[in-house]
């Protein structure tokens, strides 16, 4: 009799089984899918939440330039200008690590993100015009 109840004993303190195991696993896996379905929509919407204060920055920047300068710097010489002159301390990137456009179109100065793709169109655009009334 004794033996058994050593052997039962024994049984019980062994641990978890493989069954157990793979259950909590499986939970585990379903927390971490709901909290992906939930993040990962936020995490793109901060990006372009990101690249859209970036622009406002650069503007800001440009009217600094403007100020100092009497007129906005052309195309080619583009964002490089405002670091020249101290206004920026580095050519900023946009949140996909993609240099931002600078276009001096008619005077006015438009500052892009090309958004994920990383290329013009494509719908994921965040241009300074977006902002703009009629546009």
């Amino acid at each position: 009799m004794e033996t058994k109840k050593k052997q039962q004993q024994r049984r019980r303190s062994r641990g978890m089984t493989l069954i157990e195991i793979m259950v909590v696993i499986t939970i585990l896996g379903l927390i971490a899918a709901a909290v992906g379905v939930a993040v990962i929509p936020q995490l793109n919407q901060a990006r372009i939440d990101r690249a859209r204060l970036d622009i406002k920055n650069i503007q800001n920047a440009m009217k600094l330039y403007y100020t100092k300068k009497g007129n906005y710097p052309d195309t080619a010489t583009g964002l490089r200008g405002l670091v020249e002159m101290q206004a920026l301390e580095a050519i900023p990137r946009d949140p996909w690590n993609n240099e931002y456009t600078y276009l001096n179109e008619g005077g006015k100065p438009v500052i892009v993100s090309y958004g994920a793709d990383g290329t013009s169109g494509g719908g994921d655009d965040i241009s300074s015009k977006d902002g703009e009334p009629g546009k």
